[in-house]
């Protein structure tokens, strides 16, 4: 019957006796455990902040009356000419209206599916942003304000003013940044908004909007869905995109061809639209967990040899324990005891070390106009990452211990204390 009350005495005993190679294994494995839990929360942290950046304004599924060119020309539809050869250069698009046919019925369609978290109306409009003698070009995009919040995290992109305050003014507008500076203008302030027909209206600015995409900032701005209708002349009805937000977005590509089928209309599923953005979160993401991997091996491999040099500086110990009726395998278990040891107090530092520097990460500021909503180093502080490190502490130790320690088991001890 093994007796671990005088086994985890001696292994403790051996740790005391040897403090420098007991501390040095140690912090072989705090130091492991601390790089790797720093690294792979601020890499990570990184990485989901750029993925925020685009797929937090993205939706999942765009729906919208895309304008193509006319599937036949037109000398093809004369009879005259069915057996003939033309040749016709600048085909032009079909006559069509941008708005979406029947846009209030597909709302509340999309809005009984199971499985859409959200629907957005979006009524998209080209125009002038005029204030004095300066005029440019731009967007007008009309939104349900509180819906986009809810949905796209759109407040978390407004520097100045607030979603509630375009809501509750029927003439405000929420104008880019880049539009904002260039105009001198700021909340509070009017901007005159030309049509491309014409008609001027004056808007009053209550909010700056700020995507951190610098070509966007500088033609995009808000305002109620309603507003925009009335701008453009145009019903309750007129709408030009619908914005889904689903709960599983893997079901997105599937639904986007279901709808296009379902009402003849084009849907870009989130996959589609960001396909090479796609690749480079994938590519940032292996690059991240690779490099972590390599750090845990690299420290696994010093944790071995620590421990192996550990055991052999107690050949001595080990022949005087089996002279006194030890056997193999309480040698082993001693030392396997020893490396455990070693590893729950290294993993346990490792764990405090890699928190307290990434707190300190999180703390050091990071200001930039392209991201206007963030102040410090973005760490993802993942629970999975502290117990991937302390269970690698655990098995690197435990693995590390058992080699040398097998070995120790079938040691003779009678050549030990004879010197050969």
């Amino acid at each position: 019957m093994i007796n671990w009350k005088v086994i985890l005495n001696i292994a403790k005993t051996h740790l005391v006796t040897k403090k420098k190679s007991t501390i040095t294994a140690a912090l072989g494995v705090t130091f492991g455990i601390g790089a790797y839990i720093t690294l792979v929360s601020f890499m990570t942290g990184l990485n989901k902040m750029l993925d925020d950046l685009i797929l937090n304004q993205t939706p999942h599924i765009h729906v919208f009356n895309e304008i193509e060119p006319s599937e036949k020309q037109p000398v093809a539809l004369y009879k005259d000419f069915e057996d003939t050869f033309n040749i016709v250069h600048s085909i032009k698009p079909k006559q069509s209206q941008r708005k979406i046919h029947n846009a209030l019925p597909i709302l509340d369609h999309l809005k009984e599916e199971e499985n859409v978290k959200g629907v957005t109306p979006q009524l998209r409009a080209q125009i002038f942003y005029i204030s004095g003698s300066i005029e440019l070009g731009g967007n007008l995009t009309g939104v349900d304000i509180m819906e986009e919040a809810r949905l796209f995290n759109i407040n978390d992109y407004i520097t100045k003013g607030s979603p509630q305050a375009l809501k509750n003014n029927d003439n405000g507008i929420l104008l880019g940044a880049g539009l904002a500076k260039k105009m001198s203008l700021d909340i509070g302030d009017r901007v005159q908004i030309s049509t491309v027909k014409g008609n001027t209206f004056p808007l009053k600015i209550v909010g700056i909007y700020q995507s951190g995409i610098a070509d966007i900032d500088n033609i995009q701005s808000f305002a109620n869905l309603k507003t925009v209708q009335r701008i453009l002349g145009e019903a309750e009805n007129y709408v030009t995109d619908i914005n889904i937000k689903l709960f599983d977005i893997k079901k997105a590509p599937e639904m986007a061809r279901q709808l296009e089928r379902q009402f003849k209309l084009r849907a870009i599923d989130i996959n589609e639209a960001n396909a090479q953005f796609e690749t480079g979160t994938t590519i940032r993401n292996l690059i991240t967990y690779s490099v972590s991997i390599t750090l845990l091996i690299v420290a696994g491999f010093g944790i071995y040899n620590i421990l192996n040099m550990l055991i052999y500086e107690k050949m001595k110990d080990i022949a005087i324990l089996k002279a006194t009726g030890f056997s193999g395998v309480d040698v082993q278990l001693i030392f396997m005891s020893q490396a455990m040891i070693i590893g729950a107090i290294g993993g346990s530092l490792g764990i405090a070390i890699g928190f307290g520097l990434s707190k300190l990460i999180d703390s050091v500021p990071f200001e930039t106009e392209a991201l206007p909503t963030i102040s410090t180093y973005p760490v993802n502080y993942n629970p999975w990452f502290y117990v991937i490190g302390i269970s690698f502490a655990l098995i690197s130790t435990f693995v590390a211990g058992y080699l040398p320690s097998a070995k120790a088991k079938r040691i003779d001890p009678v050549r030990i204390i004879r010197g050969t």
